[in-house]
């Protein structure tokens, strides 16, 4: 039977057979999305072709275990478990937060039917008019909610994997090992991979020491949709978390605020951060602001680290060149996040080993 054949078979027995299927464009997964409309009704359709990524690692992994079956275990990604998406939908709408309801759902064949949260995507609605200052803090009231308390252990059934050394560490490689083939036209030597990874180690011990709460993981304005019929927490439409980790309190913040593919107004930004502050101390969960603002240097760095790697990956393996127009925005917040004083010794690794013309 063909994947054509399977969708056919999966939208007549969910009840959708009848329905006008428009795909909606996207090229940074092996995961698809169409809109579904029959009559007065409208739908999504997530399309998330089994064995096409690596296997979610069994929760008893071990590092090595992890890296024998490849980045997507080490990286802590759900890869092709579409059951995992279903899992944190109902554990973010039993928060009051607004996931999309599932509809219908096909685990061993990778066909799930959504809710249609709209068109409203926060880069949308800012760049036609809205007010980014009040998404951004509506953003800001759905983090302290689900900082309220621990990362839960298991959701459903599926672990909350510890987004943790081994995976945060695979991902500042993504550098080394994509950027500087594509950037000083050479690979790194061992020696350059080898101190490269100790001092991302250093620099984020602290941040492992410190309590892990849910992290979404993909926070930014193209997976956030802007719903103002609804009120509080709920007006942030939540889509893509599927790689939902247990992390740091300070990823889905800086991954918002520092976004690969759009600039935030840096009195937003600031805003935005003190907002969540004083609503995280407001409901009995205060922070530290001098640690979690090393926090987020930390955290910022290292993700922005990875999205360079990312979109050299992109551009040199996948064939992908308009990643390539992010990289000077993702190398600004990268030398922004590594002026903190807490990472100065990374900061002159970058300054001796990538020349600044060659970051971009």
């Amino acid at each position: 039977m063909t994947r054509e054949d399977q969708l056919r078979d999966f939208l007549a027995a969910s009840g959708w057979g009848d329905a006008v299927v428009t795909p909606i464009p996207g090229d940074a997964s092996t995961r698809s999305y169409a809109r579904l409309r029959d009559g007065v009704r409208n739908a999504l359709l997530m399309n998330q072709p089994q064995g096409a990524e690596t296997p979610v690692a069994p929760a008893h992994a071990g590092a090595e275990e992890r890296r024998a079956l490849g980045y997507n275990a080490v990286a802590r990604l759900a890869g092709a478990d579409i059951g995992r998406f279903a899992a944190v939908a109902n554990h973010l709408k039993e928060a009051g937060l607004s996931a999309p309801e599932v509809f219908a759902a096909d685990n061993a064949a990778g066909f799930m039917v959504l809710e249609d949260l709209g068109d409203g995507l926060f880069d949308q609605v800012v760049d036609g008019g809205g007010d980014e200052r009040a998404l951004y803090l509506g953003a800001m009231e759905v983090l302290a909610k689900l900082h309220a308390r621990p990362a839960p252990d298991a959701i459903s059934g599926k672990p909350l994997f510890a987004y943790d050394e081994t995976a945060l560490l695979a991902e500042a490689d993504l550098l080394t090992e994509w950027f500087f083939p594509h950037a000083l036209g050479r690979a790194a030597t061992a020696d350059e991979v080898e101190e490269h990874r100790g001092l991302w180690r250093s620099a984020l011990a602290p941040v492992l020491a410190s309590p892990r709460v849910f992290v979404h993981r993909d926070y930014h304005a193209q997976n956030l949709l802007w719903l103002p019929q609804r009120s509080g927490a709920a007006r942030t439409g939540l889509i893509d978390f599927q790689d939902a980790v247990a992390g740091s309190h300070s990823y889905d913040l800086v991954s918002l605020l520092e976004d690969a593919r759009r600039d935030v107004d840096p009195a937003v930004a600031q805003a935005a951060v003190r907002h969540y502050l004083e609503m995280m101390t407001a409901q009995g969960t205060p922070l530290d602001e001098a640690g979690f603002r090393a926090e987020m240097a930390a955290i910022a760095a290292q993700r922005n680290a990875k999205i360079v790697g990312i979109f050299a990956r992109l551009f040199r393996r996948d064939g992908k060149p308009r990643y390539l127009g992010y990289l000077p925005r993702v190398w600004g917040n990268l030398n922004h996040d590594l002026a903190h004083p807490s990472l100065a010794s990374l900061r002159a690794w970058y300054d001796r080993t990538i020349p600044p013309e060659k970051r971009l």
